[in-house]
């Protein structure tokens, strides 16, 4: 038995390993197919999201049949559909101008920050260390695109921002369903076509070499569309707490990744906000975790004061 609980273990330690480069190679991937011209923006979103959406329609008829698709399709969600479509755009967007540490960094942020929003919205109460972890990364966040020789350039990082946001309204939106591949699979068949549509306008200046379409299809199958497959068997040996505090490491990621492959600098800002915003929702999370703790152990908690009095 402990040895089945050590593959277990090392399972979902080397599956969660797998997912986090995946998330931070989309940065990558997306950074390096732009910077280089070798293909524009709307070719490269549209390309991602028609190959990610192929690869999760196969895994999805593989592991659950041939009506699986239709039945997804039948029951996926309007408003994720939208936040996926909204994330991809403005992603893509962002990276014509944003270094890939810092995209993802903004995107994490915001990311975050949404999702702990909204949870406040609802109800949930913070204590004190936890806002102050929230006040901070808020403030690293503004920090980062404040303006100054070295900060990045304000429309893109706005739009990082904004795809950050719908990517946790998303995130949000998929925690009510009961089975994530086959939503997930549904809303990038939904959004796939749309976001060709939306390209469109922009189909003058449309180009691609074959390096460029690679890494876009890349982007769609493996990194998003397996990596998210990867993802969701990873969470099942993960608590919600450690899922979270776990994707901590994907801005860092694609920083070592940037400078390794693109040469990009890491500033003394990016290191500072990295520090505000990744250490502030650190702190959010582990209040949370303490406070978790204490309410499923309400006996330990009463009885400390007493052992600590002798």
């Amino acid at each position: 038995m402990p040895e089945v609980h050590h593959s277990g273990g090392l399972r979902t330690a080397a599956l969660t390993a797998l997912a986090m480069l995946a998330f931070a190679a989309n940065s990558l991937l997306c950074r390096i197919a732009l910077a280089h011209g070798a293909i524009d923006a709307a070719s490269f979103a549209g390309v991602r999201m028609l190959s990610g959406a192929l690869m999760l329609g196969v895994v999805l008829r593989l592991s659950l049949g041939a009506g699986s698709v239709r039945a997804a399709l039948r029951a996926a969600d309007g408003v994720a559909v939208a936040m996926l479509l909204a994330y991809v755009v403005f992603f893509t967007a962002a990276y014509l101008a944003l270094a890939a540490g810092t995209g993802a960094l903004i995107l994490f942020g915001a990311v975050q920050v949404t999702m702990l929003a909204a949870g406040l919205r609802a109800g949930e109460s913070f204590s004190a260390p936890a806002w102050l972890g929230f006040a901070l990364a808020i403030a690293g966040l503004a920090y980062l695109v404040s303006p100054g020789v070295s900060a990045p350039p304000f429309m893109a990082a706005a739009s990082m921002a904004m795809a950050g946001v719908a990517w946790g309204v998303y995130s949000l939106r998929g925690r009510k369903g009961s089975d994530a591949l086959p939503s997930t699979a549904a809303n990038f068949a939904l959004a796939a076509p749309l976001t060709v549509l939306l390209g469109l306008p922009f189909a003058a200046q449309a180009h691609a070499s074959p390096q460029g379409i690679a890494l876009a299809a890349v982007s769609g199958a493996i990194t998003s569309g397996l990596g998210y497959v990867v993802w969701y068997a990873a969470l099942r040996g993960l608590s919600a707490m450690r899922a979270a505090t776990v994707q901590l490491s994907v801005p860092l990621i694609a920083a070592v990744g940037g400078v390794a492959f693109l040469a990009e600098p890491v500033t003394a800002r990016l290191a500072g906000a990295s520090v505000a915003i990744l250490g502030g929702i650190a702190m959010v999370l582990a209040a949370k975790s303490r406070r978790a703790h204490a309410a499923l152990n309400p006996g330990r908690a009463s009885s400390s004061p007493r052992r600590t009095g002798r």
